[in-house]
C-alpha cells in the first residue's frame, strides 16, 4: 500500500487528518518547529515514510542542517533555542505514552515558552503527526526519495 493508494480508499480520513495539519499551520506556530518536532516524533515511531517526509520539507523551508542532523540527540546538540528544546520535550513527552505520562510540571515548563493556546496547537501537532505515523508504519508507507538532479 502507498500513501496515494490509501488516500483513495479513505479520503475523509485522509482529508480530516490534512485539516488538522493546516490547523495548526494557520494558527501561527512555526513551521520550522512543526517540522523538526514532526522529524523527531517519527525518528520515534520508526516511521520511515513521514521521518523523509518531513525532512524533505524541513529542508524545504530552510531549516538549517545541523538542526535536522541532530535532532535525535537534541538534548546534547546545543544547537536549539529553548522554545525549540521545550517543543522537543513536550513531542517525545507525550508520543512515549504511556510509559511516561506528562505531569503538570512539563506542561508548566511549555507554558515558559509557548502561549496556552500555542501549546494547544504543538499538542494538537504532536497527536496529528503520531496518527500519521501509525497510519504509514501500518500501511508500510514506502518513504518519499527525492529525485536526484
Amino acid at each position: 500500500m502507498d500513501y496515494p493508494a490509501a488516500g483513495k480508499l479513505a479520503p475523509a480520513a485522509f482529508a480530516a487528518m490534512s485539516a488538522l495539519g493546516k490547523a495548526v499551520d494557520d494558527s501561527g506556530l512555526e513551521k520550522s518547529l512543526t517540522e523538526l518536532v514532526k522529524v523527531r516524533v517519527s525518528q520515534i515511531n520508526h516511521c520511515a515514510f513521514c521521518i523523509q517526509y518531513h525532512l524533505n520539507l524541513a529542508r524545504k523551508i530552510g531549516i538549517p542542517a545541523e538542526k535536522l542532523d541532530l535532532v535525535a540527540a537534541w538534548r546534547e546538540a546545543g544547537v536549539y533555542t529553548g522554545r525549540e528544546m521545550a517543543a522537543l520535550n513536550w513531542a517525545e513527552a507525550l508520543t512515549m505514552l504511556p510509559s511516561h505520562v506528562p505531569d503538570d510540571n512539563e506542561w508548566s515548563d511549555l507554558l515558559k515558552q509557548f502561549s496556552a493556546d500555542e501549546a494547544v496547537f504543538l499538542t494538537i501537532s504532536i497527536g496529528t503527526i503520531n496518527n500519521w505515523n501509525r497510519i504509514a508504519v501500518g500501511l508500510n508507507f514506502a518513504p518519499p526519495i527525492p529525485r536526484q538532479a
